[in-house]
C-alpha cells in the first residue's frame, strides 16, 4: 500500500512496537470494551437481535484489532492493510443475504474513539520523554485513522462482491422482512417462500460457536427435516454459524425429537420459540427463538436446547447481568453457592406445586431424601420458599441456566 506519511525513526518505532506488544496481551479485554458500543452504533435491529451475528461482529472487531497491533509490531508506524479473511467474507455474505446494511462508519467512529483513549493511556504510562511521546502519538494517530478509512472501504467492497454473487438474496431478504415486522400478506409470503402460513408454526434457531462446524450444523438441519415427516419445513441460512427453521402443522408441532437430535450432535445448540398461528405466529415464534439464543449467549450458558416458554422470565431478569446477580444473592444467600443437588430439589419441589411425592418422582429420589434436601435448602436461603416462592423459583432458575453468575462481581 502507498505510504502517506514519513516512516518513524528507530526510537519511535521501538516505542510503538513495545506498546503494541503490551496491548496484544490484553486483546480480549480491549475487544470487549470496543465491540458492544461499536455494534450499538451500527444501529441495525436485525443485527442486534441475532446472537450469532453479534458473535461474528465481535470476532471481526477482535481480528481488526489484532491486525493493527501485529502489523505495528512487525513494521511500526507503517500504513496497515486491512485483512478480509474467509470468516469475515462469510459474515459479510450473511449480512448481505439478509438485507442487513450496518453503519460501518458509525461503528468504526466509536471503536476508534475507545481504542485511541486506551492507546493514549498506554503512551502516557510508558513514554517518559515528552518529545518521544509527541512523535509516537503523531505517527500512531495517522496510522489508526487511515486504518479505519481503509477498513471501511474494504468492508464496502466485500459487501458489493457478496451482493453480486448471491443468488438466494430475494428469498432470505423476504424472510428478514417478515421477521422484522414489515407489512406482508400471507398469500405473498406463501407464494415467494413456498411455505404454508395459515397453520401453526414453531420457530427454531440452530447454531454453533465454531464456523468450522458448519457441516455438523447442516447435518442437524437435515435430521430435523427428515424427522418432521408430515410437517412443512422452511430452512434459511441465517449466517455461517446459524440456521433458522420453521416447522408448521395443522396442530402445534411437537419438538421433542429436535431435543434428542441436538443432544446427539457435537457443538450444535438450539433455541425454540413459542408456537403461533399464521403470519404473526411465524414472526413471533422466530423472535422468541432469537431471544432465547441471545439469552443463552449473553449468560455464557452451556444449555444445548432452550425453549423460550421455559425461560421468558429469566430473559427479562438477566438482561442486566449485575442486577441478576444481586437478585440471586439477595434472594438465595448461601444457597446460591451450596450443593447443586439442594438447589435442584428445592426448585423441583416448587415446580411440582409443593408436592414432595411428585418432586421425588421427578428427581428419581426417595421422598424422605427430597424432604431433607428441601428443608436444608430452605434453611440456607435468605428468602424462605413459603414467604415468596416466585422469587425463590426465579432465582433458582437463573442459577440453573447460568450457574457461574454468582461468581461474577457486579459492575
Amino acid at each position: 500500500m502507498e505510504e502517506l506519511w514519513p516512516l518513524p525513526g528507530p526510537e519511535v518505532a521501538d516505542a510503538i512496537r513495545s506498546l503494541c506488544q503490551r496491548l496484544l496481551t490484553d486483546t480480549d479485554a480491549l475487544t470487549k470494551a470496543i465491540a458492544g458500543p461499536a455494534l450499538a452504533a451500527q444501529n441495525d435491529p436485525a443485527l442486534l437481535s441475532d446472537a450469532s451475528l453479534v458473535e461474528e461482529d465481535r470476532h471481526l472487531n477482535r481480528s481488526e484489532l489484532v491486525q493493527w497491533l501485529t502489523s505495528n509490531i512487525q513494521q511500526p508506524g507503517r500504513r496497515v492493510e486491512p485483512y478480509v479473511g474467509p470468516r469475515t467474507m462469510a459474515y459479510i455474505h450473511d449480512l448481505v443475504s439478509r438485507g442487513i446494511a450496518p453503519d460501518f462508519v458509525g461503528g468504526w467512529r466509536v471503536a476508534l474513539g475507545i481504542g485511541w483513549r486506551r492507546w493514549l493511556e498506554e503512551c502516557a504510562a510508558h513514554c517518559a520523554d515528552p518529545g518521544l511521546l509527541v512523535d509516537v502519538l503523531d505517527v500512531s494517530a495517522k496510522s489508526m485513522v487511515q486504518y479505519a478509512i481503509d477498513s471501511v472501504s474494504a468492508m464496502r467492497e466485500a459487501s458489493l462482491a457478496a451482493a453480486m454473487g448471491n443468488a438466494d438474496a430475494d428469498a432470505i431478504a423476504l424472510i428478514q422482512l417478515i421477521a422484522s415486522g414489515a407489512p406482508m400478506t400471507e398469500d405473498l409470503a406463501e407464494g415467494r417462500l413456498r411455505y404454508r402460513m395459515a397453520r401453526s408454526h414453531v420457530g427454531l434457531v440452530l447454531w454453533t460457536e465454531d464456523p468450522r462446524q458448519g457441516d455438523a450444523l447442516d447435518e442437524v438441519v437435515a435430521a430435523v427435516r427428515s424427522a418432521s415427516v408430515g410437517r412443512s419445513a422452511l430452512i434459511a441460512r441465517a449466517s455461517a454459524t446459524s440456521r433458522w427453521i420453521w416447522l408448521s402443522d395443522s396442530e402445534t408441532p411437537d419438538l421433542r425429537h429436535v431435543n434428542k437430535i441436538v443432544a446427539k450432535a457435537q457443538d450444535v445448540r438450539a433455541a425454540v420459540g413459542r408456537p403461533g398461528h399464521g403470519l404473526e405466529g411465524f414472526r413471533s415464534s422466530h423472535q422468541d427463538a432469537l431471544a432465547a439464543q441471545a439469552m443463552v449467549t449473553r449468560l455464557g450458558s452451556s444449555r444445548r436446547f432452550t425453549a423460550y416458554a421455559d425461560v421468558e422470565l429469566i430473559d427479562g431478569l438477566t438482561k442486566d447481568r449485575a442486577g441478576a446477580q444481586r437478585f440471586v444473592t439477595k434472594t438465595l444467600g448461601p444457597l446460591a453457592e451450596a450443593d447443586e443437588v439442594l438447589r435442584q430439589a428445592l426448585l423441583t419441589y416448587v415446580q411440582c406445586g409443593f408436592n414432595t411425592t411428585r418432586a421425588a418422582a421427578n428427581l428419581y429420589a426417595h421422598r424422605n431424601t427430597v424432604e431433607r434436601r428441601v428443608s436444608r435448602a430452605n434453611e440456607l436461603s435468605v428468602v424462605k420458599v413459603e414467604d415468596n416462592p416466585t422469587h425463590v423459583a426465579a432465582a433458582l432458575l437463573v442459577l440453573d441456566i447460568a450457574p457461574d453468575i454468582v461468581g461474577t462481581a457486579p459492575s
